[in-house]
């Protein structure tokens, strides 16, 4: 079907197309979320579970392994780890990208119901589970925190009116605390009153949870009227739990007041948090994978006045950490861009053209393009984000280059006197096989990124799809509203003076000095093929010693910080020691705000801190590899306490992307053995200029008390192992007794020893327990007790311990440097081969990128190689077509050598698009020789011809792409870093290219086509000469 002919001829379908196309962009352009990056589902379910006063060993015995024993059989399960701590873990298990995560979560439902049963009988409640995304950061954090009012009411606040209002709105997915200081009633126990007294633990917590009931009763009827009868002995604050009677001694009650203390408090002591140095609550608030993140804050933002009326004078509610103001920079530095991009390409659509209306009818393509472009990412839920607006940016430069193509061939026939109708005609027919070879060629290359699966893929396939969708779209308009309007559309018909006649003399001027030049190339046909040997053999070298790296390091204007202290600091201790890390970041001249929190979560020890803290404007401060530096050095002297300092980024990877960027994760047959090489190798990492952060999870000389028990004594005083284990948790891991209900909330009373009182004695002289004839026997009497080194935690991947090595590299390093370094420090400490490696993470998405790299491009070039013979239908010219992307490989990774940058995510994408920009110089050119070789001229003639007339719409496009580049490789803005790497690639790429291939296609068409004419005259000969 003759496309340009139809629409020539009808030019309101041709209008009215375009016009359907731009509105159902404009349209979907306004229902399309927001993000800093493509939507990266990672599918994770977080199990957590309690059993306080449990060791970690204990933990991980009797219940992570057991749960991870039957997690391991639930379908597409890719990773299975766990992290132990006293009284609790946290197992994290890791799907496969493609696993539905609800019906993930029944699965893991349905392990932990067949589990439970043997699981020990003390747990406080069954194991929990969640579907989290660790891909996602919160998008804002809430800071709750006042001077005149207990944390515990701001507490009770935010349970029950700030995280369900901001739950209930659009796109939130879920608010979650830090600091948490719940109210409780806490019965200290004084064992020594105990003992005078006679009254056992056992006793005064049956007489707690005896003296708690609230239960309805019956109801009463009358002839009239009934009621409903409910029974109430609930007490409320300390005050009414110290009066309460546990006991009669000598004919006198004894309440709970005369041997406990009973206090007001909070169900985690061991916990706080901190805005600026001020105690503080913070909520994190996340929104759903398909939500808009500005939309979502602006939400968020927009409830909290009448939050803050509810609440009164005397409370702040501020917010921090607000990932849309970087995402909407982001987006408005890259929507600048896009549009600098276009005004840059129609600028040198008008010095290359030389006539206003003939530049205007080209670019009416780049805005209809991208407009319904918008169109078709909606209808395939992607989202707009830095990878699908820089692929818009960069298709800029390509979507002109058809309908610079078809203009140039229908103004050339104008020029040559054909009527403007009849030259719109035969000039779009002519040219529509050579649009269709190039669009079709260029959506070819980034067919594999569109089958690429895992996280990389996910990245790489929205950046495929925009340009190619923009492509498809381009083509449609060139064959159709081009062609239309460059035969109505006035001034294309002759010259005219002034700059245009200029322009018009400087191409000529260019052509006739490539045609000199093109005439020596023809004639030193061996140097020419030499040269592409070289740049062949060179692409290769480069892209095998370039030093690679994942993706760019953003600079979002966010830090994370994990603080570790010894392994037997005291809470007290941890707080004192936070504190001075506060300090010296609020004294920081880079440091707007921070958030600090220390208290044992699912995968952090009492010992462990974390901070959040947002920088200043990047005008404020310097570099954000400076910020790094300064911080880590001045954290570096305070003693007592190691900082990790991490910046954070959009795309997080694996689930403990707080504690560092990358992480090595090691594992050994014995625990002895995993501790002494894991310790040996992070020393060795710390000791290195290629590491920085450097820090192991293992922690296994916390102190323990290890109470050994005499069997026979005990079974002599009638005292079993349940009752001494049901004492020494009560007294020591603060255990629930009741539950008071309020009319919002439900709180819990708990008893415990007083810490006091515990530390300054013996164990064994505080714990007395009742024997079978009723009297309490200290505890001393029947055990010794025992103190000894253990785990602080315990790690686990799949049924076997490991050891996290987490770390960082310094600025110039690339991680590809320090995975090489990682694999020579293994060698030279000869780590024997039951000790096994691996990476997690961000470092193991990488190590997945390097590996299908080569055959990612190989893929590419194989997949344009198919389609370009299909379309030709011929073995040899494609290969004539592919000689221009070696020196295009070349050019791009020896550009980015020269910036100092890194072969990352965005530089091989910028390789993949070269691969289909510089095809098409060698394709119009083939394209014209082999019509014109059909036409009866010899291969050398055609070929030359083909060059020279090709020459002007080569040079232009070329000049376009690259126009399109340049703002990208300036790198100017918010989020520059994550686009920069990819200008840079392909400026270099087109620039190397543009030199080669203008000189090295046509000398390897005609080697070419002489193989193909000895082969043809093989042919001729074997059919007349039959064996």
């Amino acid at each position: 079907m003759n496309i340009p002919g139809f629409f020539i001829s009808r030019p309101v379908a041709a209008l009215l197309l375009t016009a359907a196309l731009t509105l159902a962009g404009l349209v979907a352009y306004r229902h399309l979320p927001v993000a800093a990056l493509p939507r990266i589902d990672i599918p994770t379910i977080s199990v957590s579970t309690a059993l306080p006063g449990a060791t970690p060993e204990t933990v991980a015995t009797t219940i992570s392994t057991p749960l991870i024993r039957e997690f391991s059989a639930i379908p597409s399960v890719r990773e299975i780890s766990a992290t132990n701590i006293q009284g609790a873990s946290a197992i994290v298990l890791e799907f496969a990208l493609e696993r539905d995560i609800d019906l993930a979560a029944a699965d893991v439902q349905a392990a932990i119901a067949r589990t439970q049963p043997h699981l020990p009988v003390e747990m406080t409640g069954s194991p929990v589970y969640r579907k989290l995304n660790p891909a996602d950061a919160p998008v804002v954090l809430i800071v709750l925190r006042s001077d005149t009012h207990l944390l515990q009411q701001l507490d009770t606040f935010a349970r029950t009116v700030i995280s369900p209002r901001l739950s209930a709105i659009a796109g939130v997915a879920q608010v979650t605390m830090s600091g948490s200081q719940k109210y409780a009633v806490r019965v200290q126990l004084d064992p020594l009153t105990l003992a005078a007294r006679g009254i056992g633990v056992d006793e005064v917590e049956r007489a707690v949870q005896a003296a708690n009931a609230h239960t309805s009763a019956g109801v009463i009827r009358s002839p009239d009227q009934h009621f409903n009868l409910e029974v109430s002995t609930q007490l409320g604050d300390a005050q009414a739990w110290r009066d309460l009677i546990i006991a009669h001694r000598n004919g006198r009650p004894l309440r709970l007041g005369d041997v406990a203390r009973v206090i007001d408090s909070v169900e985690d002591d061991q916990r706080a948090s901190w805005h600026n140095g001020s105690p503080a609550l913070i909520l994190a608030v996340q929104r759903q994978p398909d939500a808009n993140t500005i939309e979502v804050v602006d939400k968020v933002r927009a409830a909290l006045p009448r939050i803050r009326e509810e609440l009164g004078p005397g409370v702040s509610l501020t917010t921090m950490n607000d990932r849309s103001i970087s995402i909407r920079t982001a987006l408005d530095d890259v929507t600048f861009t896009l549009v600098l991009t276009i005004g840059l390409v129609c600028a040198v659509l008008y010095l290359g053209i030389g006539r206003l209306t003939t530049t205007f009818i080209p670019s009416v393509t780049i805005p209809v393009s991208i407009v319904a472009t918008f169109a078709a990412m909606y209808a395939l839920d992607m989202s707009l984000d830095n990878i699908t607006l820089l692929a818009l940016t960069l298709s800029v430069g390509l979507v002109v280059d058809d309908a610079i193509v078809v203009t140039d061939n229908i103004v050339r026939r104008i020029e040559a006197g054909a009527p403007p109708h009849i030259a719109a005609l035969k000039g779009a027919k002519e040219i529509a096989f050579t649009v269709i070879s190039i669009t079709a060629s260029l959506i070819a290359a980034f067919i594999p990124l569109l089958l690429m699966d895992g996280v990389v893929g996910r990245i790489l396939s929205p950046f495929a799809i925009t340009v190619s969708v923009a492509l498809a779209i381009s083509a449609l308009v060139s064959l159709s509203l081009t062609p239309m309007l460059t035969a109505r559309m006035p001034g294309t018909r002759g010259r005219v003076a002034g700059r245009q006649n200029l322009a018009d003399r400087a191409m000529s001027g260019l052509t006739r000095g490539y045609g000199v030049c093109l005439d020596l190339s023809l004639r030193v046909r061996p140097l020419m093929l030499i040269l592409f040997l070289i740049s062949l053999i060179g692409s290769g070298w480069l892209l095998r010693t370039i030093p690679k790296g994942f993706l760019p390091q953003e600079d979002i204007g966010q830090i994370l910080i994990s603080t570790r202290a010894r392994q037997d600091v005291s809470f007290p201790a941890m707080v004192e020691l936070q504190r001075q890390v506060e300090q010296v970041l609020r004294t920081s001249p880079h440091v707007s705000e921070i958030v600090s929190e220390i208290g044992a979560t699912g995968t952090t020890s009492l010992n462990e801190g974390r901070l959040s803290v947002e920088l200043k404007a990047k005008a404020e401060r310097p570099s954000l590899a400076q910020v790094l530096a300064d911080l880590r050095r001045d954290l570096d002297q305070l003693p007592g306490i190691e900082s990790l300092v991490t910046t954070a980024q959009n795309a997080r990877m694996g689930s403990q992307s707080g504690r560092g960027p990358y992480q090595m994760t090691v594992q050994a047959q014995t625990l002895t053995e995993l501790q002494h090489w894991s310790a040996r190798l992070a020393h060795r990492m710390s000791q290195d200029a290629m590491f920085v952060g450097v820090r192991s999870d293992a922690q296994e000389t916390a102190l323990q008390v290890a109470i050994r028990v005499d069997h026979d004594k005990a079974r002599q005083f009638g005292i079993t192992s349940e009752q001494l284990r049901s004492t020494l948790r009560t007294g020591f891991a603060a255990r629930q007794a009741a539950t008071i209900h309020g009319d919002t909330d439900s709180y819990r009373v708990l008893i415990e020893f007083d810490p006091r009182v515990a530390r300054t004695m013996n164990p064994l002289e505080l714990v007395s327990i009742r024997s079978a004839s009723g009297v309490l026997v200290p505890l001393s009497s029947f055990a010794t007790i025992e103190r000894t080194a253990g785990p602080r935690s315990i790690a686990q991947l799949g049924q076997r311990p490991v050891a996290t090595i987490s770390f960082d590299t310094p600025a110039g390093i690339a991680l590809s440097e320090a995975v090489n370094r990682i694999d020579a420090l293994k060698f030279e400490e000869g780590v024997p081969a039951t000790v096994t490696t691996g990476f997690a993470g961000t470092a193991r998405v990488f190590q997945d990128m390097v590996h299908n790299q080569p055959l990612l491009l190989a893929a590419a070039i194989l997949t344009i190689y198919l389609v370009l013979g299909m379309l030709y239908e011929s073995l040899v010219h494609p290969v004539t077509i592919l000689a221009g992307l070696p020196a295009a490989a070349f050019g791009a990774v020896a550009a980015l050598q020269l910036a100092q940058m890194e072969l990352s995510i965005m530089g091989l994408i910028g390789i993949l698009l070269l691969f289909g920009i510089v095809k098409k110089n060698a394709i119009m050119m083939v394209d014209h020789a082999i019509v014109r070789q059909r036409e009866g001229l010899s291969p050398s003639a055609a070929i030359r011809e083909a060059c020279l007339i090709r020459f002007r719409p080569i040079m232009m496009t070329t000049a376009v792409a690259l126009a399109g580049a340049i703002p990208i490789a300036v790198g100017h803005g918010a989020g520059s870093e994550l686009r920069q790497p990819l200008g840079i690639a392909v400026i270099g790429g087109l620039i190397v290219s543009q030199l080669l291939t203008l000189f090295i296609t046509p000398v390897l068409y005609l080697y070419l086509e002489r193989l193909a004419g000895i082969g043809r005259r093989l042919v001729w000969i074997s059919k007349r000469h039959p064996a």
